[in-house]
């Protein structure tokens, strides 16, 4: 376990440093993201995740991004969980200089493989989550153009560390309020990577309730960290994005069905 704080600690320090360049230009947007989550379990081994996020601009009237994600869950033992899946993206112009260079919005496919490794001390619930992504992302090769017509591959890796703290009893069990909070960073690389080898960092800050072993909600303060793949008048444009996020939490238990 020190070794995954020791690896945390780099990775931190790493986007610090890439923050700190002279030669950026800083944006900012104000957020809200609504987020779905459902997970469907089959045995002891096997479950279906499914998600849909709705994030806004402007809080609520604008479209920033929605994004359905699915994939498959193989759970190797209590703490170590891998996930195999695809994920379509809609990401809208937005802010002030939006993400595409034509200022267009466009699609997104990804595939992805992700390991999830859970770990308790005390009260505190920890968990480290590693992803590899790769994206199909749409673009123009003309402006003129009212549809994608190329999808180049980009590779990503992101890591999630997330800590929990139930605020009544020594676990989160039904009828439990509890505190979390999380730092996901996000790194491209690959033949097609452009300007932003750091893609983006996100911190939340989330007051949660699980209701029973169904219903889990959660919300409070989100942070993204974004940097466009180009260059505007020779700066690195970065988004400093704030606002909110509120998830919901579904869990199926099938299993118990079948039998």
């Amino acid at each position: 376990m020190k070794q995954f704080y020791f690896l945390t600690f780099i990775l931190l320090f790493s986007f610090n440093n890439l923050f700190a360049q002279n030669n950026r230009k800083i944006e900012r947007n104000d957020i809200g993201w609504y987020n779905y989550f459902g997970t469907f379990k089959l045995n002891e081994k096997y479950s279906i995740h499914s998600e849909y996020q709705i994030r806004r601009d402007n809080f609520i009237t604008d479209k920033q991004q929605s994004l359905l994600r699915l994939g498959v869950n193989y759970q190797l033992n209590p703490k170590v969980q891998f996930r195999l899946g695809y994920a379509w993206i809609e990401t809208y112009a937005y802010g002030e200089t939006p993400i595409n260079g034509m200022g267009k919005d466009f699609t997104e496919h990804r595939t992805f493989q992700m390991i999830t490794l859970t770990d308790k001390i005390s009260k505190i619930d920890i968990s480290h989550r590693f992803m590899l992504e790769q994206r199909w992302v749409g673009r123009y090769s003309n402006i003129s153009l009212s549809k994608e017509d190329e999808f180049p591959l980009l590779n990503r890796f992101r890591y999630m560390i997330r800590v929990q703290i139930p605020l009544k009893g020594d676990k989160i069990e039904n009828k439990t309020p509890y505190v979390a909070a999380y730092n996901e960073l996000f790194i491209g690389f690959g033949k097609n990577v452009n300007e932003n080898i750091f893609d983006q960092n996100r911190i939340g800050l989330l007051f949660g309730y699980r209701f029973n072993n169904t219903l889990r909600i959660e919300a409070g303060y989100l942070n993204q960290t974004l940097q466009l793949g180009r260059e505007v008048n020779n700066q690195n444009v970065y988004q400093n994005n704030n606002g909110f996020i509120v998830n919901t939490n579904f869990s199926f238990d099938l299993s118990k069905k079948n039998k």
